[in-house]
């Protein structure tokens, strides 16, 4: 069984083989980037890249991003807590093709490295797309053959990402696993509960939204992918979700972390709030 290290090398060494350079991870504090508290993805130390600004010696990387869980938009920092899957602290594993290919090539990069690297089970996989994105469905459908009771269309709250307010954005394809009955939740993704974990989010970035939310074509359509290192550690070894016991707590659990307010609402814990 491959440990978290041999995960981490083995998903850089697949991108290496594939004409990715390996970047190393940039610090948690951006970098002349007003518009971000933490590093919270792995795409941030290529922001200028995707607006043109910068030119590298590469047009494909990969990388293993330390990230912090605060700061910019859709962290989902609300969730720590409250899922098994949601780390305040966590590696981002991710591809990036800076106007070198674009969605089929991505889609077929994460599709063999799941279920032929690392052998996941291409039946307990489910994939969601923008619902306005026909060109990204029309690869899983056809070219995948993504069975359509797997392959779910949603709206921008799930599959428009962004990194902040401002800057690169992009419709995007994200790859749920299903970790079967024995883990509490919904048997469809973005359910209630962590039996169906997002694992690998492909962002197709077309645009940058400007302050006033007006979104513009990028010079070069490019890829920014993001699999929580955790995460793939956890399907990849079979066990309960990361972070968390597949059960409920016992009676001595649940009295310590409700004096002590974890897993209360937001605001409604004795510290009134959750503690990063």
């Amino acid at each position: 069984m491959p440990t978290a290290n041999e995960l981490r090398q083995g998903f850089l060494d697949y991108f290496k083989g594939h004409g990715h350079a390996i970047v190393p991870s940039s610090s948690l504090i951006p970098q002349a980037d007003p518009t971000l508290l933490f590093t919270n993805a792995g795409m941030v130390q290529f922001k200028g890249v995707f607006l043109g600004e910068e030119r590298r010696a590469y047009t494909r990387a990969a990388s293993s991003q330390k990230c912090i869980r605060a700061g910019g938009k859709h962290n989902d920092l609300e969730n720590v807590g409250h899922t098994g899957r949601h780390h305040t602290f966590f590696e981002m594993l991710g591809n990036f093709s800076f106007g070198d290919y674009f969605k089929e090539e991505a889609i077929h990069f994460a599709w063999e490295y799941l279920t032929r690297v690392v052998h996941l089970s291409p039946e307990r996989l489910w994939v969601t797309v923008y619902k306005e994105d026909d060109e990204a469905y029309t690869v899983w459908e056809k070219k995948v053959k993504i069975p359509a009771a797997r392959l779910v269309k949603c709206g921008e709250a799930d599959n428009f990402w962004q990194m902040a307010d401002t800057g690169p954005c992009g419709p995007c394809s994200e790859i749920h696993y299903d970790q079967g009955p024995g883990v509490p939740g919904d048997p469809f993704p973005n359910g209630e509960g962590d039996r169906v974990m997002e694992l690998w989010n492909l962002v197709f970035m077309q645009y940058h939204r400007d302050e006033k939310g007006t979104l513009h074509p990028l010079p070069r359509p490019s890829i920014d992918t993001g699999m929580g290192l955790e995460r793939l550690a956890a399907v990849v070894q079979g066990t309960v979700p990361p972070g968390r016991e597949g059960h409920a707590p016992s009676a001595p659990q649940a009295q310590h972390r409700h004096r002590h307010g974890v897993g209360a609402p937001r605001g409604r814990g004795p510290g009134q709030d959750e503690q990063l």
